[in-house]
C-alpha cells in the first residue's frame, strides 16, 4: 500500500511564501509523477505543477511567476514552493502520486489560507 502525505501548509499574509512538501511511502516500486494541485472553496479541483521523474516539470501558466516545483527522487518528495502568495492562493492542496505500475495515489491535502 502507498500512502502520500502533505506537510508545510498554514497561514500566509499576502506577499509571504510558503513551501509545501509531499511524501509518497510504503510499497511504492518506484514512483513516476508527482503532481500538485488544489482546490479552493466552491470551485472545481484545478492542476497546478508536476514532475516525472525528476527530469521533466510542468507549471500552470497563471502561477509559474510565483511557484516552483522541486523534487528530491531519493526521498520521493516533491516540493511547491509559493512566493508572493495572494489572497486567491487560499485552497487545499492535494498531492498525486503516480507509480511506476499507473498506480495515482492522492494525499489527504493540506489547507493554505494566504490572509490580506
Amino acid at each position: 500500500q502507498v500512502h502520500v502525505v502533505e506537510s508545510g501548509g498554514g497561514v500566509v499574509h499576502a506577499g509571504g511564501s510558503l513551501r509545501l512538501a509531499c511524501t509518497a511511502s510504503g510499497s511504492i516500486g518506484g514512483v513516476r509523477t508527482m503532481a500538485w494541485y488544489r482546490q479552493a472553496p466552491g470551485k472545481q479541483r484545478e492542476w497546478i505543477a508536476s514532475d516525472t521523474l525528476g527530469t521533466s516539470s510542468l507549471i500552470l501558466d497563471s502561477v509559474k511567476d510565483r511557484f516552483t516545483i522541486s523534487r528530491d527522487n531519493a526521498k520521493n518528495t516533491v516540493y511547491l514552493q509559493m512566493d508572493s502568495a495572494r489572497p486567491d492562493d487560499t485552497a487545499v492542496y492535494y498531492c498525486l502520486a503516480i507509480m511506476m505500475d499507473s498506480r495515482n495515489v492522492w494525499g489527504q491535502g493540506t489547507q493554505v489560507t494566504v490572509s490580506s
